[in-house]
């Protein structure tokens, strides 16, 4: 298998005592919130570091910058996402924190295929395809045994999350 062009670069421990708590935290209504509001907090360290620093560092998150084209505005759109990795590719879930609406980076990946990762200090080019059954469920459990929160959100709402592969353009 070819060496993947997404570098694996996270700070903190899988193992980390803070780990279990903070996944239970994030899986609470309160703690979606708190997430949420930090988003753009992160959004920031997170480019300023180049993908190598994030507020979910100290539990080994696995945390991505993907940028989009706006699909309104055509402009520039960066949201800070967790990711799963899998061979040659990564990746995301449009989970929204189980809100009833997609993501909007999840419409502009729809509209627009054609994004860019930067992860470990690199920018990577990267074409986004929606996956379909039975792959997009399988992906999403990967996702639920990564952080336990996926398995939450799926059941705060009833739309079906969108799950996105991520391949090096």
């Amino acid at each position: 298998m070819a060496e993947s062009p997404f570098p694996d670069v996270r700070w903190g421990s899988e193992n980390s005592f803070l780990r279990e708590p903070a996944a239970k935290f994030a899986a609470t209504r309160p703690g979606s919130w708190v997430i949420r509001n930090l988003a753009g907090v992160d959004r920031r360290l997170l480019q300023k570091s180049r993908g190598r620093f994030t507020i979910l560092g100290p539990i080994a998150a696995p945390v991505v910058l993907l940028t989009t084209t706006g699909r309104k505005s055509g402009a520039p759109r960066t949201s800070p996402l967790l990711y799963y990795r899998e061979g040659e590719q990564i990746f995301v879930v449009g989970s929204n924190f189980g809100q009833d609406q997609h993501p909007a980076w999840s419409g502009n990946l729809l509209a627009e295929p054609n994004a860019k990762v930067t992860i470990g200090g690199k920018d990577i080019p990267v074409t986004a395809t929606l996956l379909t059954e039975p792959e997009r469920t399988r992906i999403y459990r990967e996702f639920d045994e990564m952080v336990r929160v996926y398995g939450v959100y799926e059941h705060r709402t009833n739309r079906t999350m969108r799950v996105f592969a991520l391949t090096a353009a």
